[in-house]
């Protein structure tokens, strides 16, 4: 069972990039750990080739040697928060058609040049002070990401939705303490999550 893990810097947290078995520190490594645990009859074989500071646009120019040349039985995807932060600084959004045109893009490919499963994560931004104003432009591409789901998933993980209901227990900073990139108590928490939804594919 080969699964991919694509992305951001959320996904490649400081992977070896010379060795794409390497799953970093972030939410693949936790969500290999418990997927080998809840499948143990299973043989896996986890590669991730997230990059830190990629947008939807970059997986649309990574799709034949990053997907399709990789061939995978699932593919995950978290994109998304970039296409936000990168464009921040001045509001100078990117409009909501270019965003969906691109994710479109991958996930069409996907269908018709792979035999993958699709697993879509929802971009998430957890609540400090000096990204809340990303909620104007993030929170519309995340009504497209659920749009695209319905028509190209086969699974769904709401994280944004999904860490709204942590905070009730636990402070949010404890999950990503710059908004964005998980602590590892945060990727902990993905992994689990991510192997729990995912076990239904194996």
């Amino acid at each position: 069972m080969k699964i991919l893990f694509q992305g951001d810097s959320i996904t490649d947290a400081g992977r070896n990039r010379e060795d794409y078995h390497d799953l970093g520190r972030g939410y693949p490594l936790y969500a290999a750990k418990y997927l080998k645990e809840m499948c143990s009859d299973t043989d896996f074989e986890f590669i991730d080739l997230g990059i830190g500071g990629h947008q939807t646009k970059d997986l649309v120019a990574r799709l034949q040697s990053d997907f399709v040349d990789i061939d995978p039985d699932i593919v995950s995807i978290l994109i998304g928060i970039n296409d936000v932060w990168h464009h921040a600084s001045d509001r100078s959004w990117l409009t909501n058609e270019y965003f969906e045109n691109n994710y479109r893009t991958i996930l069409q490919t996907i269908k018709d040049k792979t035999h993958a499963k699709i697993v879509m994560m929802e971009p998430f931004l957890i609540p400090v002070a000096d990204k809340l104003f990303f909620r104007e432009d993030l929170d519309p591409k995340i009504q497209i990401v659920r749009k695209l789901a319905i028509e190209y998933a086969d699974l769904y993980i709401p994280c944004d939705g999904l860490l709204a209901a942590e905070f009730i227990k636990n402070p949010p900073t404890d999950y990503a303490a710059d908004g964005v990139h998980p602590t590892p108590f945060g990727a902990d928490f993905l992994g689990k999550v991510y192997a729990e939804k995912v076990k239904e594919l194996i």
